[in-house]
């Protein structure tokens, strides 16, 4: 009998793992990716022996498969998917994949903002009280790269994005958190927030009573969405203020929660994030560890030291009495409220890239009360002007960021802060948002 097919789109860290496990399990494996593969990538896919094309998708090679490992980054509407779709091959992501073969415990982050955060805080707080867990998904090492080299781990802590979401058919999530819904990636879901909330939602699936959904209570979609879905798995939503039914909630500076039965809180001083968004992420984090059996003492320890995440909210440096916060990971407009909410000075805000379809009146009452001035720095900043240049506030154009960076400086006075919060994905002048956020922590070194 002849080996199942299993084509891989997409050979960058998912897929590569994708393919080596899928190999390790006896599949006949191709890697096919439109664009231009990595070296370092290359070399993984000759020395295993795995056959790959780049630079096309060629469909004699790819249309005969039993099923099709997708990347995230490639959307439903790419003419190959839809091929796919036509011939009713399933395709799935690597998360799904990598999940039929591991027996690890999995606990899985999502929302439209503070995933990451939220992921690196839990992992740390396991780590700390002595788990033996991976980190996976949107971040760190492919989930099915380590499965494949032997799933070691009694746990995964996993990021989980909306994209590798609408993949995941039969994986089940141990603990499940879902942090918020807010509009991003609208031009992925034909520009229909319900459409994009329904892949939100789907973190819920295959959940059984013994596992626990975590949430935001005050979240606009999410309350709504179990009402109609009524999951069986034990429902914690945690609330900004005291609420029935809170399982963690924030009240006189102290951060509390009830859930399992025993008690826990901590001073809200005591914590190493800042911000209110940063509340409600060590809130779902508590919530998380102690469903997972992690010591109250090792929890608290971990909310005091963890160093937080690389841009998000990242001191780059003061030059001149201005201090420089790298929020690159701000990809959409709830993201950049949260950063400037947390700012307590006069803003030059950094804004643009790619528009996924924003609204930018959410972001418009702080704009307003809390900016000096506007540096724009896209491809195309037209829908930017549109919007903000009625707000009397000096702009800028800019489409490097040595010369963003340079206006900047110009518009800034001492005591004010710089905020790269984009509101936007990076793809228009950079690699990804770690390449501009990097880039924007060089252009500040380079004005000392």
């Amino acid at each position: 009998m002849n080996p199942k097919r299993l084509v891989v789109l997409g050979a960058a860290e998912s897929g590569i793992g994708a393919a080596v496990l899928a190999q390790r399990q006896g599949f006949d494996v191709f890697v096919s990716d439109r664009g231009r593969i990595k070296d370092s990538y290359k070399r993984q896919l000759t020395s295993r022996g795995l056959s790959w094309e780049e630079g096309r998708h060629t469909p004699e090679l790819i249309l005969n498969a039993d099923e099709v490992v997708k990347s995230p980054g490639i959307p439903d509407t790419a003419p190959i998917v839809a091929q796919l779709h036509e011939r009713h091959i399933p395709v799935i992501s690597e998360i799904e994949f990598a999940g039929r073969y591991s027996n690890a415990k999995m606990l899985c982050i999502t929302g439209s903002n503070g995933k990451t955060t939220t992921t690196s805080l839990i992992y740390h707080i396991l780590k700390k009280g002595g788990f033996n867990v991976g980190l996976a998904g949107n971040i760190g090492r492919s989930l099915a790269l380590q499965v494949a080299e032997g799933d070691a781990y009694d746990w995964y802590v996993l990021e989980i994005s909306s994209f590798q979401l609408d993949g995941m058919f039969a994986f089940r999530a141990d603990i499940a958190v879902l942090l918020n819904i807010t509009p991003d990636h609208l031009d992925r879901y034909g520009f229909e927030m319900q459409n994009y909330v329904d892949s939100k939602m789907r973190l819920l699936r295959n959940q059984r009573a013994e596992d626990s959904f975590i949430y935001w209570a005050q979240d606009e979609y999410i309350p709504a969405e179990l009402v109609r879905l009524a999951p069986a798995s034990r429902l914690l939503p945690f609330s900004d203020a005291p609420q029935e039914g809170a399982a963690a909630f924030v009240q006189d500076g102290i951060l509390t929660s009830s859930a399992p039965a025993a008690p826990f809180s901590v001073p809200v001083g005591e914590l190493s994030l800042r911000g209110r968004h940063n509340l409600r992420n060590c809130m779902a984090a508590v919530l998380a560890a102690q469903r997972a059996g992690v010591p109250a003492e090792a929890i608290r320890a971990a909310l005091s030291d963890f160093p937080g995440v690389e841009h998000r909210l990242e001191f780059a440096g003061s030059v001149g009495g201005v201090t420089y916060i790298n929020d690159s990971k701000a990809t959409n407009v709830d993201a950049c409220y949260c950063a400037l909410d947390s700012v307590d000075t006069p803003v030059v805000l950094i804004l643009g890239g790619l528009d996924k379809g924003n609204d930018y009146s959410a972001i418009a009452p702080l704009v307003r009360a809390k900016c000096r001035a506007l540096v724009f720095l896209g491809a195309d900043n037209a829908k930017l002007h549109s919007f903000f240049d009625g707000f009397g506030l000096p702009v800028r154009d800019t489409s490097a960021m040595a010369d963003c960076v340079a206006a900047c400086a110009e518009l800034a006075r001492p005591g004010d802060t710089v905020l790269l919060s984009p509101c936007c994905a990076s793809f228009d002048l950079f690699a990804n948002m770690g390449d501009r956020g990097r880039q924007f922590k060089d252009c500040v070194r380079n004005l000392q």
